[in-house]
């Protein structure tokens, strides 16, 4: 990736070399005897380039399913560790991977590249933030939300705004479902229909209200829908309503949110301030989804050398100190610390982002 690539609408696009188009594509033979694919279809989709955000259950649903349709190059951006409470809806993950001690990103890689050789996948073990996205963008043509939180997809939005991409916006909790495709200066942005991220207790998670396997199937089935029918080159069959359905109840509706694009005077695409993107509303810490845990990302931390930190970690009182190439754990008091060699941390034990801060500065330094 070129860092140094100019910005803009097409930027996206500049000095791009194309993937290869595998010469048989007949693994594909059911997907192309579908009209609306067919052969050409089916070759637009090989020289697609995704960035999907995210690799848990939405991710990894995501993932599984563009894969397998054959999109060329697909780019997966996750910043955490497979945890067993994760295998009941992460379903490229398993028990071996939690042994191996791999991140999500990369044992979504291995487990793809068995699926489809054809098909380019690319990890990176981050998080994605203001001051990375633009370069883990590069070159592609989708954007996908596989994330589980309002900022990183409020940041996803800036981005699709500013430049003129598409993304897919996906959340799931218990039962419930939401997908939209955000098709900028066609349809409604992420902030046009949700302005602010709503409150924490009016927000629940998979940590407080828990998340059935299948809900995340129907949300990303419909996503993948969506990026199938684009990437093939059929905008005029994606679906521009917000879905929103509860699958306990036998609800489910299709919200026409077109309106709103016309009706708010949206910070994002009406006034072209991209809050999120320039870093205005960024945050340094995050309460992760699904856990009692805490992501710190500190600012411009440089890269650390683990074999360095183990032994001053264990002087200092941490127990069961481990790591590899791609992060190191440790116990510390009564807190799990996972340690990313890029600087973040993931604190499990707590929920609050001060006593996390704490920790990390006594541990690791501030």
């Amino acid at each position: 990736m070129n860092p140094s690539q100019p910005e803009g609408a097409d930027s996206h696009a500049a000095s791009r070399e194309d993937p290869p188009v595998p010469v048989d594509l007949s693994r594909y033979s059911r997907q192309m005897l579908f009209a609306p694919i067919g052969e050409e279809g089916q070759r637009r989709l090989a020289r697609a380039r995704v960035l999907l955000v995210g690799c848990g259950a939405l991710g990894t649903h995501l993932a599984d399913a563009l894969v397998r349709a054959g999109v060329g190059l697909l780019r997966l951006v996750d910043r955490d560790f497979i945890e067993l409470n994760n295998l009941q809806r992460q379903v490229l993950f398993d028990e071996d991977d939690i042994a191996a001690g791999l991140p999500k990103a990369e044992a979504a890689r291995r487990k793809l590249a068995r699926i489809n050789t054809a098909v380019s996948v690319e990890a990176v073990v981050a998080d994605a933030t203001f001051r990375n996205i633009e370069q883990l963008a590069e070159g592609v043509d989708l954007l996908l939300d596989g994330t589980d939180n309002f900022e990183t997809r409020y940041l996803i939005n800036d981005l699709a705004v500013k430049t003129g991409r598409p993304w897919i916006y996906g959340a799931c909790v218990g039962a419930t479902g939401l997908s939209m495709p955000v098709l900028p200066g066609e349809t409604p942005c992420l902030r046009c229909v949700f302005e602010q991220a709503p409150p924490p207790e009016m927000n629940p998670t998979c940590d407080t209200a828990g998340i059935l396997g299948p809900t995340v199937s129907l949300v990303t089935a419909h996503q993948a829908m969506q990026a199938i029918k684009l990437l093939s080159g059929h905008p005029e069959a994606v679906d521009r309503r917000l879905l929103h359905f509860d699958a306990w109840q036998n609800r489910c509706v299709f919200l026409n949110v077109q309106p709103a694009q016309g009706e708010t005077d949206c910070p994002c695409c009406r006034q072209r301030r991209f809050d999120f993107l320039d870093g205005t509303l960024a945050g340094g810490t995050t309460v992760l989804c699904g856990r009692n845990a805490v992501q710190v990302t500190p600012v411009d931390a440089g890269r650390l050398e683990f074999a360095a930190l183990a032994p001053r970690l264990t002087t200092a009182g941490a127990t069961e100190v481990r790591f590899n190439a791609f992060m190191l754990k440790a116990r510390v008091e009564t807190f799990d610390l996972t340690l990313f060699p890029d600087g973040r941390a993931i604190i499990a034990g707590t929920r609050s982002p001060e006593q996390a801060r704490t920790l990390y500065a006594r541990y690791i330094g501030a």
